[in-house]
């Protein structure tokens, strides 16, 4: 008598990510798919670009932003691009395309110091009121929605005259414009944090911390705090943009920084305003293009972070990726229908098995 042993398909073991797969801009470019990923590779290319220009600057540049004359020679006002100047010259004959250069120095620098001060204020507070709550809470959640109502660029303004009366060095400029952006966004970080903490708090296992006798700090800060933030990443990019914007606002009517003391996108615009009606094109041109690139760099970013946070939205790689492949498991109405011994070909050439496994031949 002859025995037939059911035959058994090896199951392969799951994939595991690695580390390279699992950091947080890997993962997001592997998740999505079709025009989702071509705006989010193209934002990472623009924001690249904008981060090894503001690093790079002083070897990129062939001038300093404040340089008037080469050799001896003066630049000349106005000059049209040639071989000298790819860029040609400003109004007040500085170098365009160093100033280009030096003016994303600038920007990235207003960008770090208003976005760590928004997180760190914005975070702290919503993380405090929103784990004890109470009338303080309360209170800060009247005061922030109270800042709403100042628009950024005034608030940029107040400040930027105070800090440095309007007429604005490097660090003053810069500490003018981050300053209005942090008072600005911490409302925003604040009622991200405060809302998820309000709904961490309830869960089991920070309820579990507090049974077994875990302080307020260490249940704030090792259970609730590192679950709170998974929207922070969107936030940063989004307010990113932003920062340029005011930044630029600021020099383009005159509260920005001289240009002596940094270069800056929005005070060229300003100086090039008279240049435009003149037929001079390239003094606002570049200038302006850099902040529309970087502006767009930073919010493709934000925009693809946003739709691959939001299931709603989300595109499934399913079916971006279904091509007549049939998965292991699937689902269907009356429960789970899995691949036999002979796998996906099994399925798709149409092969039945009984319940030992055998292959049933018509």
């Amino acid at each position: 008598m002859t025995t037939i042993t059911p035959s058994v398909a090896p199951t392969a073991a799951p994939h595991k990510p690695n580390l390279w797969q699992r950091l947080p801009v890997v993962h997001q470019l592997r998740q999505s798919v079709g025009l989702q990923r071509g705006m989010l590779v193209t934002g990472l290319v623009l924001m690249a670009v904008f981060v090894l220009t503001a690093i790079f600057a002083p070897l990129l540049a062939p001038y300093r932003y404040n340089q008037l004359r080469a050799d001896g020679v003066a630049f000349g006002a106005q000059q049209a691009p040639s071989a000298e100047h790819l860029l040609g010259t400003t109004v007040g004959g500085y170098d365009v395309f160093s100033r280009v250069i030096w003016g994303a120095q600038t920007a990235i620098l207003v960008i770090v110091l208003a976005v760590v001060a928004s997180i760190f204020i914005g975070v702290l507070l919503g993380l405090v009121s929103g784990y004890f709550g109470g009338w303080p809470d309360r209170l800060l959640v009247v005061v922030c929605d109270a800042i709403y109502a100042f628009p950024s660029l005034l608030l940029a303004i107040v400040l930027s005259i105070v800090i440095s009366g309007g007429r604005s060095s490097l660090w003053g400029g810069i500490l003018a414009a981050a300053l209005s952006i942090t008072v600005v966004y911490i409302p925003q970080y604040f009622r991200v944090i405060r809302a998820e903490t309000v709904r961490i708090k309830a869960e089991a296992y920070v309820e579990s911390a507090r049974v077994l006798g875990a302080s307020n700090a260490r249940v704030m800060f090792r259970h609730v705090l590192r679950n709170a933030t998974r929207s922070l990443p969107l936030l940063i990019t989004l307010n990113s943009s932003e920062a340029v914007l005011t930044l630029a606002g600021l020099g383009f009517i005159g509260f920005g920084i001289e240009p002596t003391a940094a270069a800056e996108w929005g005070y060229d615009l300003n100086k090039a305003i008279s240049d435009v009606t003149s037929g001079i094109w390239w003094t606002a041109l570049f200038p302006g293009l850099a902040i529309v690139l970087t502006v767009l760099g930073i919010t493709l970013v934000g925009e693809s972070l946003n739709d691959l946070a939001d299931p709603r939205l989300r595109g499934r790689r399913a079916v971006a990726k279904a091509s007549g492949t049939v998965a292991e498991t699937s689902v269907v109405p009356g429960g789970t229908l899995t691949a036999g011994p002979g796998g996906l070909a099994g399925l798709e050439d149409g092969e039945t098995f009984d319940e030992h496994g055998i292959e049933v031949r018509p």
